[in-house]
């Protein structure tokens, strides 16, 4: 932490950064006095916080001597890991696809423990994120209940494409910020037939078949509800122009609700 931000800090701040700054010059130790300096408090500050860290579990001992201090033992600590909403939502996603998967169970476990550590800001801005997410499942083997890319939403595929490749670059990540900040998309999409328009969509949620993964959204261009293979997007950019607020429901979906699934937080 840099020390502009150490003035002023308070209790648990200097916790989390005594546990980072002992981490840093690991194996090394620092004394009482260089830590008090460090932040600005008394020695006896200094050792009541390292008691309470090591009294919470955390493994830091005293080196006697002239050179000695307090060390932390850092193969046995962990550095704190802040996720971003996106990261949260990855990870229920695949809890939610991960069916009889025998790893399912520690899936749900790693999702429990990462939120109990997230800052409630993230966690909400993940929910509303999450919110945004639909999964369809096939009603039978071989069926793919997907909307057809950018012209219609009918229940099924019946043309035999090729594997979906990856998104052009940045293209997930801009429709991710257009759907948070409720903004108008203008994408670039190359349809069934290999045509390229562009196409100005009120984004509503990603969708995914168990192959391919959609923009959902409005499309100026068709006046109409659209369905958008993210493989087939060429380009996006947030215009910043507000968008109206559409739910998944007015886009008229043309796929049973029973073969919906919104993946949740709490997986």
């Amino acid at each position: 932490m840099a020390a502009s931000s150490v003035p002023g800090m308070n209790r648990t701040d200097r916790l989390y950064a005594l546990v980072e700054e002992l981490r840093a010059v690991a194996p090394r130790p620092r004394s009482a006095r260089q830590l008090a300096a460090r932040y600005e408090v008394s020695t006896r500050t200094i050792e009541r916080d390292i008691l309470a860290l090591q009294e919470s579990g955390v493994p830091i001992y005293a080196e006697p001597g002239r050179r000695g201090g307090y060390v932390i033992d850092a193969a046995r600590t962990l550095p704190p890991v802040n996720f971003t909403a996106a990261e949260l939502v990855a990870v229920a996603v695949m809890l939610a696809r991960a069916g009889t998967s025998p790893f399912a169970a520690a899936t749900r476990s790693a999702l429990r423990k990462v939120l109990a550590a997230a800052p409630a800001g993230q966690t909400a801005a993940a929910a509303e994120l999450l919110d945004r997410v639909r999964l369809i499942e096939s009603p039978h083997p071989g069926a793919r209940p997907a909307p057809e890319g950018g012209d219609r939403l009918p229940p099924g595929e019946a043309s035999q494409r090729a594997q979906p490749g990856p998104p052009a670059r940045g293209v997930p990540l801009a429709i991710q910020d257009a759907i948070t900040a409720g903004h108008v998309l203008r994408i670039d999409y190359q349809d069934r037939k290999d045509q390229v328009t562009v196409r100005e969509v009120e984004p509503v949620a990603f969708a995914a078949t168990r192959a391919q993964w959609y923009l959902m959204g409005w499309c100026r261009l068709r006046d109409a509800g659209r369905a958008f293979r993210l493989d087939r997007i060429l380009a996006a950019a947030d215009t910043g122009e507000p968008a109206p607020h559409r739910s998944y429901a007015d886009l008229h979906v043309d796929i049973p609700d029973v073969l919906v699934r919104q993946p949740q937080l709490s997986g």
